[in-house]
């Protein structure tokens, strides 16, 4: 059963990577204070328990993928994660999380440069695929905004050779 993604159009195409804009979407997220795995894993329990029920209408939220997360980088304390929520769902109609800990938000990515990659997004693998992938947009002429993305889509029980992954970065054009 394939899970819904959120919109989006491809802009430019490169060797390598693509420029999308995506549509406007509702996301579920966290902030959590520990290294990259430790965060990760907290914060997907965190929103997992969210949309399972764990919330004021003990109401069960449809999985979506990718799950997004910050980029590991060696200076940061904090790491936040995210679920994109159904686009059958609105602000309204979204219940109210058991915890503080996890907001309900608009969320307007824009224009984003996105660099796939598979196997699993561990911190080393992933900053090494982010050093790769800002040498091509630096190659290419282009500015990004904002942080590094790694947008993780399968379950955890999928063997690393099938795994699918992206990161991604906000554009200014």
């Amino acid at each position: 059963m394939a899970l819904e993604t959120p919109q989006y159009e491809v802009v430019t195409e490169y060797d390598g990577f693509e420029i999308r804009r995506y549509s406007e979407m509702i996301i579920a997220t966290t902030s959590v204070r520990s290294d990259y795995k430790g965060s990760t894993s907290s914060g997907f329990r965190r929103i997992a328990n969210y949309i399972f029920g764990g919330n004021d209408k003990e109401m069960k939220i449809a999985m979506t993928a990718p799950v997004i997360a910050d980029c590991p980088s060696d200076n940061r304390e904090n790491y936040n994660i995210s679920f994109v929520m159904p686009s059958e769902h609105s602000l309204k109609d979204l219940p109210k999380c058991n915890t503080e800990n996890v907001s309900i938000q608009k969320e307007s990515l824009g224009e984003v440069a996105v660099f796939p990659f598979g196997g699993w997004a561990t911190e080393p693998r992933s900053k090494s695929f982010q050093k790769k992938f800002a040498t091509l947009l630096q190659q290419n002429s282009i500015e990004t905004s904002g942080d590094f993305m790694v947008a993780q889509f399968n379950a955890p029980y999928v063997i690393s050779m099938f795994r699918k992954n992206e990161l991604m970065v906000r554009v200014n054009r």
